[in-house]
């Protein structure tokens, strides 16, 4: 059986070379994290630890509409992943798939391990969207039904039809299908 030390370094080590970003958040604090999710992000690991996760999404209602959608689910499950557009430090966008897991499902976001992993490679950001837009695309890639959606951000399914139709003007898109292989990064 490994000694309690070597077993630290040996975790330590994982975590700074795991080729994905991985931070450890308390209350949406940037507690500590690992390099590669520093530069995913484009900082240095110590310009993010102690601050808020906030400015690592396209805008403040995002950091706050991703937090809500995330809450329940990890209070139900004690885990939640997604599909979402962060931002950089120079304020470039970009797909990422993002897997956190609470610590204490009845109060998930005191202390969360999250995954961060850039899928720009498949996925890039080629068009620029509205929070909404970014929103509904967001839940288009899933699957979501315009009900769901609607359901899920509070509006109305003709909102979401609304929107859906600036999306696929944007994306050149002649059907759903079109848009969808748009959206996930498809010609």
């Amino acid at each position: 059986m490994p000694h309690a030390s070597n077993t630290l370094k040996i975790l330590e080590l994982a975590f700074g070379l795991a080729p994905v970003g991985l931070c450890v958040s308390r209350d949406r604090v940037v507690e500590t994290c690992n390099e590669a999710f520093a530069e995913m992000f484009g900082y240095e690991v110590h310009d993010l630890v102690g601050k808020p996760l906030a400015p690592l999404y396209p805008s403040l209602d995002e950091f706050m509409h991703v937090g809500n959608l995330g809450l329940p689910v990890m209070r139900s499950t004690g885990v939640y992943n997604d599909e979402r557009i962060m931002r950089r430090r120079d304020g470039s966008l970009f797909w990422c798939h993002a897997s956190g897991r609470a610590l204490d499902r009845s109060d998930p976001f005191a202390c969360a391990v999250w995954m961060f992993e850039d899928i720009s490679q498949r996925r890039p950001v080629t068009t620029s969207l509205t929070l909404r837009e970014r929103e509904i695309a967001q839940q288009l890639v899933t699957g979501a039904t315009s009900k769901q959606i609607a359901r899920a951000l509070g509006i109305s399914p003709r909102t979401v039809e609304a929107h859906r139709g600036r999306l696929m003007k944007k994306f050149d898109a002649a059907t759903q299908g079109e848009l969808l292989a748009r959206l996930l990064g498809g010609p």
